[in-house]
């Protein structure tokens, strides 16, 4: 299937969604083993330490050689700063793609008017929106957006940020069918995608929510008319997903589910690549929550799991694989147990005064350009 983000022409409309501490530069380039040609986000940072160069951040940014588009996830609440970094990362040449997130449920941003809780004050995503589209547009890097539904089910937004959207010139639009209070509860609902896609025709729209196997993105594409997919949770110690996924868009037979065998060697390979990356003991610590993802559906008892949960070096990683069955096999129903979030619904923190009187604050908040107070958060979730 066809599908280009700016002058990048897809292998297939996939796109890996920025995950905190997990779509860093070894699972990235893990996942392009498996699919080639498809853009994968690299995990979400602020636009005020880009202006201000933390160095943190641009560890962060850094892209490998062959990474080709370079794309990055840039959350921001402040019109300027987001313009500024913007400029700065498009004219040092070192993204070929920027998305942005108004999606982010945390309870530290979402209080002070930021992240999610941004699409209820139209205004102020619009100028957030064009400051972007307009600091990207000399260097023809394509501006894209990600949001939630809305903060309630009585609060939706999705069909007026997606209009802003396609009026401010994004390249196109991804929505995580849940709202904010609902977090990562219950299931995705894709009629909102279908709803999505039906009001803004001139806009591509991808759509993220409950995609645990290839299958499932051809059943949201089938049922809601999107254009493409955004996968989060659904990689999770299943990086071969993606060529799951370009094999069934195309039309083509998609693999059996992997051995346990195949699974422990792409576990060695990415702690190795973690390790590459960064310390061996910081890798093994942030590996650990890995293993629990690898080896979900997979009949390796509860004793290798608990010590998974403690690996201090890829000695010991090597010394519990080589205890278990490597012709073991994935039980009945094992690729649709769910992995990473699944806490929610959850109390919305939101400024004081906003749930007073919820259709006087919508019309209060309709023209609000006011930046909210939350510069200072560093480090939260790709929503």
């Amino acid at each position: 299937m066809s599908f280009s983000i700016g002058d990048h022409e897809l292998s297939a409309p996939v796109v890996l969604a920025p995950m905190a501490g997990v779509t860093n530069a070894p699972f990235r380039s893990l996942c392009r083993r498996f699919a080639p040609g498809l853009v994968y986000v690299n995990e979400m940072v602020m636009a005020t330490p880009v202006v201000h160069g933390n160095p943190k951040t641009h560890r962060m940014i850094s892209f490998g050689p062959d990474e080709h588009p370079r794309s990055l996830q840039l959350y921001g609440s402040d019109p300027e700063m987001m313009g500024r970094a913007v400029h700065l990362l498009c004219a040092e040449g070192r993204v070929d793609h920027i998305d942005l997130n108004f999606g982010c449920p945390a309870n530290k941003v979402t209080r002070r008017g930021g992240g999610a809780a941004v699409p209820a004050r139209p205004e102020l995503l619009r100028s957030i929106l064009r400051a972007a589209v307009t600091s990207a547009g000399p260097y023809g890097v394509p501006v894209t957006a990600k949001f939630r539904m809305g903060l309630f089910d009585d609060w939706l937004t999705h069909i007026r940020t997606g209009e802003i959207c396609g009026e401010e010139g994004v390249a196109a639009i991804a929505l995580h069918a849940r709202t904010v209070e609902q977090h990562y509860s219950g299931t995705a609902r894709w009629e909102a995608i279908a709803e999505l896609k039906a009001a803004v025709p001139g806009i591509p729209v991808l759509g993220n929510g409950d995609i645990w196997q290839a299958r499932d993105a051809v059943d949201m594409m089938r049922e809601t008319g999107c254009d493409g997919v955004v996968i989060g949770r659904g990689c999770l110690g299943r990086p071969w997903l993606f060529g799951d996924l370009v094999e069934a868009l195309s039309g083509r037979p998609v693999p059996a589910s992997r051995s346990l065998g195949e699974v422990m060697d792409v576990m060695l390979d990415h702690a190795r690549m973690l390790a590459a990356h960064m310390t061996e003991p910081h890798a093994m610590r942030d590996f650990r929550k890995h293993t629990g993802w690898y080896m979900s559906g997979y009949p390796v008892g509860p004793d290798a799991r608990r010590r998974f949960s403690h690996i201090a070096s890829i000695a010991e990683l090597e010394d519990i694989l080589a205890e278990l069955d490597p012709s073991a096999q994935i039980v009945e129903g094992g690729e649709n147990i769910k992995r990473g979030h699944t806490n929610g619904p959850i109390k919305v923190a939101l400024p004081a005064g906003w749930l007073s009187d919820r259709a006087a604050a919508r019309n209060a908040l309709a023209d609000d350009v006011s930046v909210p107070d939350d510069g200072h958060v560093l480090a939260l979730s790709g929503g």
